[in-house]
Order: C-alpha cells, then sequence, then structure tokens
C-alpha cells in the first residue's frame, strides 16, 4: 500500500515530475551539485517508493517506458549533422572509435569474468532476454552514448520492467564510477609519468565554442520540436512492424536503431532547419528524469544492496579495460593524451563534460570536437549495444 495508490496513473505519473523536478533543484545547491540531478532523481523515487508515498508499480510507469523513452532519441539527435561530426572533427574521430572500442572490449571482459544470476523462478517471463544479456547491453550503450541510449537498451532488453531493483542499483553504481573516473581523467595530465608517453600537440589554439548560440525557445519552437520526434518515432514503429512482419519478431529489437537512423536523416540532409528548432534537448533532459524515477520507484533497497557489489567490480572491470584499450592503443596510434581524455569522457559520460574538462584544461581546439563526438556517441551507441545484444549468448 502506498500514499498514491497503484491504480491513479495520472498521481503516479504527477509523482514523477515532482521528484523530477526536485532532482533539478537539488543540482543548484551547494551540497546537491555534488552529484548529478539524474542520481537525486533517482535516490528520492528509491527513497519515496520504499517508504511508501509512491507505489513500487503503477500503469502511470508503463506508460512512461512505452512513451516517453522513444521520443527521448529524436530529441537528443535533431542537431546532430553526422557531416559536421564526422568531417569537423579530424582525428577525435578516430579517438571516440578508440573510446567505443574500449567500452565493448570493456564489457566483454568484465561479464565473461563475472556471470551474472539470472532471474528466480517465477520472475523471468517468456519475452524477457537474461539478465546478463541485458546488461551487457544496458552498459555498453551508456559508456558510448549515455542516459538517451541507456533508456533505449533498458526498454529493448525489458530490463527496466523485469528487474527495477537491479537497475537501480546499476545506475548508482555507474553514476558512481562515472564521477570517480572523470576525476582520474582530470588528473592524468599532470602526472609525468603517464603524459611523458603520449606525443605533444598544441591544443591551446582556437575558439572556445561550447555549442551553437541557442536560439530562445517559444512554443512554437517547442510544438516543432515534439512534432518532429513524434514523427519520427510513429515511422520508425511503422517500418519494425513491416521488419517484423517479413523477418520475425527479433526485428523488433531494432526499433531503436531505426529510430536513431531516422531521426539523423533530416538532422543531416537539413541542417540549418533543424539548428532552427529550439528546445527539444531541454525537453528530453526533463523526460530522462522521470524515466530514471519511473526505473527507481520499482526498486527494492533490499535487493539493490544484494546486487551492488558484484556490480561494481562489473563497472570496475570494464571501465578499466576500457581504459587500457583507450589509452594504450592510443599511445601507439600517436594520438595526444588530451585527444584521448576528451575522446574517454565524450563516451563515458556525455557530451556536456567533454567540452568543459577541455575548456578548464585549455585545450581550446578540443572543445568543440568534444560536443560533437559527445552527439556521434548518442547516434551510435543505441545501434553497437543493440548489436551485441542481439549476438550475446543467452
Amino acid at each position: 500500500m502506498s500514499l498514491i495508490p497503484a491504480d491513479n496513473a495520472v498521481a503516479s505519473v504527477a509523482a514523477l515530475f515532482a521528484i523530477a523536478a526536485a532532482g533539478f533543484l537539488m543540482e543548484k545547491t551547494r551540497i546537491g551539485a555534488l552529484l548529478t540531478g539524474a542520481v537525486w532523481a533517482i535516490l528520492f523515487a528509491i527513497l519515496a517508493s520504499n517508504i511508501g508515498l509512491i507505489p513500487q508499480d503503477s500503469e502511470g510507469y508503463s506508460f512512461v517506458f512505452r512513451y516517453f523513452v522513444p521520443v527521448l532519441i529524436p530529441l537528443f539527435l535533431m542537431k546532430a549533422d553526422l557531416r559536421r561530426i564526422l568531417f569537423e572533427t579530424g582525428r577525435m574521430t578516430g579517438a571516440f572509435a578508440l573510446a567505443c572500442l574500449g567500452t565493448v572490449a570493456g564489457a566483454v571482459v568484465a561479464f565473461s569474468l563475472i556471470a551474472l544470476p539470472d532471474y528466480e523462478a517465477g520472475v523471468r517471463t517468456a519475452d524477457m532476454v537474461s539478465r546478463e544479456s541485458g546488461a551487457v547491453g544496458a552498459f555498453i550503450a551508456t559508456y558510448i552514448g549515455g542516459s538517451v541510449n541507456y533508456a533505449a537498451l533498458l526498454d529493448v532488453t525489458r530490463l527496466g520492467e523485469a528487474d527495477p531493483a537491479f537497475i537501480s542499483a546499476a545506475t548508482a553504481v555507474d553514476n558512481l564510477f562515472s564521477g570517480l573516473f572523470l576525476a582520474l581523467l582530470a588528473v592524468m595530465p599532470g602526472v609525468s609519468w603517464i603524459a611523458s608517453r603520449f606525443v605533444k600537440r598544441d591544443h591551446s589554439q582556437g575558439d572556445v565554442v561550447v555549442e551553437e548560440t541557442p536560439g530562445k525557445v517559444t512554443a512554437a519552437s517547442l510544438a516543432y520540436s515534439l512534432t518532429f520526434a513524434l514523427i519520427v518515432v510513429a515511422l520508425g514503429d511503422m517500418i519494425t512492424a513491416l521488419l517484423s512482419s517479413q523477418f520475425g519478431e527479433g526485428a523488433g529489437n531494432w526499433r531503436y536503431a531505426i529510430i536513431t537512423v531516422l531521426a539523423l536523416i533530416p538532422a543531416t540532409a537539413f541542417p540549418k532547419t533543424m539548428a532552427s528548432l529550439h528546445g527539444g534537448y531541454e525537453i528530453g533532459i526533463a523526460l530522462s528524469f522521470v524515466f530514471f524515477a519511473a526505473i527507481a520507484a520499482g526498486a527494492d533497497v533490499v535487493g539493490l544492496v544484494q546486487s551492488a557489489p558484484m556490480l561494481i567490480l562489473i563497472i570496475a572491470i570494464l571501465l578499466a579495460v576500457h581504459g587500457l584499450v583507450v589509452f594504450g592503443l592510443g599511445s601507439i596510434l600517436r594520438f595526444s593524451l588530451p585527444e584521448l581524455i576528451t575522446a574517454s569522457n565524450a563516451a563515458i559520460l556525455g557530451a556536456t563534460t567533454a567540452p568543459a574538462l577541455a575548456a578548464a584544461k585549455g585545450w581550446k581546439d578540443l572543445v568543440t570536437p568534444g560536443v560533437l563526438v559527445g552527439v556521434l556517441g548518442y547516434a551510435v551507441g543505441t545501434v553497437i549495444a543493440t548489436a551485441i545484444f542481439q549476438i550475446w549468448p543467452g
């Protein structure tokens, strides 16, 4: 029993939005800024559901999983001009490819060394995949693209609905290690033993432009952005249904990869038009907070604590292998340390922290490329993660 009844879907969704808003507010406080708003939303949702304020399961949560997640992808990719990403980032594209390889290699090694227990009897249903294959896809997605890709793979694998305690633990541990990894990246240039093993390049020249000058967000621009996102999702679902009828239900797992491709086509073909649509990214961030709150609301604290130690080891191995691949091969291929740090940052933490760290370190000519390869991660993360998930045994 909870204060908000489980059968009151509207009130349940309203509570998720309130929790998401609280996450944004916490980011603005001195103590709250130590964690991301997404982590606060997760923590608040876990607390609220476990003390009986909100239900641990509700049709409202299913609505969020079913309709919010697919819309996130086109909202985040509205301005992802692939021509600019591939041709203006220069060496950063190659460095980011190494980062993607490092993430895939890390996931393969981590999950080969540590086997996750599957669902207990009576929990798993016929349409659920194994916990391990689902987790492999989810971790590859988040460490190539970020939260939007993570959300997509949780829906593809159904882990979000099947095992909310496990996913909440995974998300919490992921955020903890992401922060530690960012701190490690920040101190690496100051360690002479490490810096001396990479080719030296001057990255202090160039204009610090993190993103295009944002335009004014209006009611019309929000309507245009949402219209674009919904049309892309509708077309993606039509194509997915057609492929499923021709090749079987397995084709449905490529739903988000198809939506990604459809979102990239106008973003690349009509970059100026798409650049005039403002507010889509902001809507996507807000909806992603609501999504994380919905996932966390179903978490049982006991189950979370039981899952965390194993996940800590898995993510530690994954990130260690990622680092070895990126900085080991990167040194051999004569990438500079700042290029590799920015690429690794963009993959593990996304398009926001990569340019911020580059700017803070004075690597002016890596700031904008850091943004662009981060956006490239949004574009390829879901596709790569879905492919690995499909071929993973079990």
